[in-house]
């Protein structure tokens, strides 16, 4: 199974820190406030963070009340950077791809992702892998780019626009074609897989989980008036999409 390690690429790494480091985000405005609001009580539970990034939101899951947290991933940057600014006692980073999240002897109460199971090849076993790896009535809530977003395949813009540069409705294209998308995103060749949402849905349930709760990318009507460059899209197609899941 291929393993993506794109945000040690320097020029990419750069960009994305930069782009976090930018109160306005989709990170920080839309993906954030959503998760943190479908997580369940973190108090004294042991939590992973499958792609943890820079640990924003492990520090934050830490400062919960968890007992320990986990946070794993591939990129060696992004682990520097979470140990350097979101450490903390209950906190431990592990570099580790989610394909080899199998290699794991712990058992969690909560497993968590925030947009990292964009670039896994098999989401069918890892859902699997997943559920083995929750404790009896454990809770998986993760974020990923909604299929509508994933369908894109550079073919064609993904917005047909005004002249003036207003979006005027989103473009879909190859949406029924399952699989690898190769795309110019700050780099080239940038990599996602591409699943429908009956896909997704299958996979999760086919892996023993109920589905509790999903959410899809939303926000204020003020901010998007506010900041229509960013975020002018998110009334045409949701960007994220958002489960909870109970083992």
């Amino acid at each position: 199974m291929a393993k993506q390690n794109i945000y040690d690429n320097d020029k990419f790494y750069e960009y994305f820190k930069d782009q976090r480091m930018n109160d306005i985000n989709f990170n920080d405005v839309i993906e954030t406030p959503i998760i943190t609001g479908m997580m369940p009580d973190l108090k004294d539970k042991r939590i992973l963070d499958i792609g943890c990034g820079m640990g924003q939101h492990a520090i934050q899951y830490a400062n919960s009340g968890a007992l320990s947290v986990l946070g794993i991933d591939i990129s060696e940057k992004m682990l520097g950077y979470a140990r350097e600014n979101n450490s903390a006692p209950n906190i431990t980073y592990r570099q580790m791809a989610f394909e080899d999240l199998d290699r794991l002897n712990e058992r969690f109460d909560v497993i968590t992702s925030s947009l990292a199971f964009d670039y896994v090849e098999d989401f069918s076993k890892l859902m699997k892998v997943i559920y083995g790896l929750l404790d009896k009535n454990g809770v998986c809530v993760f974020s990923m780019s909604h299929p509508i977003a994933t369908a894109y395949d550079g073919v064609y813009d993904r917005y047909t626009r005004t002249a003036e540069g207003e979006r005027l409705y989103a473009n879909l294209h190859n949406y029924g074609i399952e699989g690898v998308r190769h795309i110019h995103w700050i780099v080239d060749d940038y990599e996602v897989y591409h699943r429908k949402l009956s896909t997704l849905i299958n996979d999760i349930a086919g892996a023993g989980f109920t589905i509790e709760e999903c959410q899809e990318s939303k926000l204020p009507d003020k901010m998007i008036k506010e900041h229509p460059d960013v975020f002018g899209g998110v009334i045409h197609q949701p960007d994220f999409i958002f489960f909870r899941c109970r083992k």
